[in-house]
């Protein structure tokens, strides 16, 4: 079972659940102006749990074939079988049963987005195929963590939530499309569609940072509308410090350093969000 267990985090990539997690808790603590219940905590973390889990099991079932055909991909838990397909199937529907349970225990409003949820994990996988804007649906789904956070505790949408989603969503949409540059070449012979292997690498990386700076600018609106204390506005100005310096070391003749511009920076700035803003809410 550990042996299992370890396959199957490897599948999901569990270490990037650190893009999404903390910013669903934003949503959450904003919400709440402060602490949420203790069950209102649980659940939703088990919601973004199975919502997570869902949506990278059904991606790599539905991108088999072309995981099979990049070098880069062939050796995760599916394609290599190590994980069987019916396995990870049977992973996926515990994983949205584990996501519609929580959304039952939370509000009607969660239950009813439930199928919305759905389509954005399944849409995201195959839009891939035949349009570049794949980078923005993966965008709205992980703008979807702090709007689902913050309607878990309100039960209803407002422009708060919609703000910190949209800023999370173009956050979420130029990383996406500064990784996407180290797989340009393959993907362009496999098919796949993306910024860097339609309009080239150096294309990709100016509107990576264009995205980017309307975070910055969604992110500095959330502090008025919210009205957030000193703390948030320092988080602010590491963001942006952080994002002006991810853009720095990739560059189109130097792409060496993408995965610490794509984990460990992007890791950084949810993180950071999540404590300066909880703090903000305080002082």
């Amino acid at each position: 079972m550990p042996h299992r267990l370890r396959l199957l985090l490897e599948n999901v990539r569990i270490e990037q659940a650190i893009f999404t997690l903390p910013f669903a808790y934003l949503g959450m603590v904003l919400a709440g102006r402060g602490l949420p219940t203790p069950g209102q905590v649980m659940w939703i973390t088990l919601a973004m749990v199975g919502a997570r889990t869902f949506a990278m099991n059904l991606n790599r079932i539905i991108d088999l074939d072309l995981d099979r055909r990049n070098p880069r991909a062939r050796g995760r838990p599916l394609p290599s079988r190590r994980l069987g397909l019916n396995e990870v199937w049977a992973y996926s529907a515990l994983s949205a049963a584990l996501l519609f349970f929580a959304a039952w225990q939370l509000n009607p409003l969660c239950v009813a987005l439930f199928p919305v949820a759905m389509a954005v994990f399944t849409a995201y996988s195959y839009v891939k195929r035949f349009s570049w804007l794949t980078h923005a649906v993966l965008g709205l789904a992980l703008g979807g963590s702090p709007v689902g956070g913050w309607i878990a505790v309100t039960g209803e949408l407002s422009w708060p939530a919609v703000l910190l989603g949209l800023t999370v969503m173009t956050w979420a949409t130029g990383f996406d499309i500064l990784y996407a540059c180290g797989d340009a070449e393959q993907d362009r012979a496999l098919g796949v569609k993306t910024v860097p292997s339609t309009f080239g690498v150096g294309t990709a990386l100016m509107a990576s940072a264009l995205v980017h700076c309307g975070t910055v600018a969604l992110l500095a609106a959330c502090g008025v509308v919210l009205d957030l204390g000193w703390p948030y506005w320092l988080a602010v100005v590491f963001v942006a410090a952080l994002l002006a310096y991810e853009h720095r070391i990739v560059t189109p003749r130097d792409l060496s350093r993408l995965n610490t511009a794509f984990f460990t920076l992007n890791g950084a700035i949810s993180v950071a969000v999540f404590v300066f803003a909880f703090a903000g809410l305080y002082l």
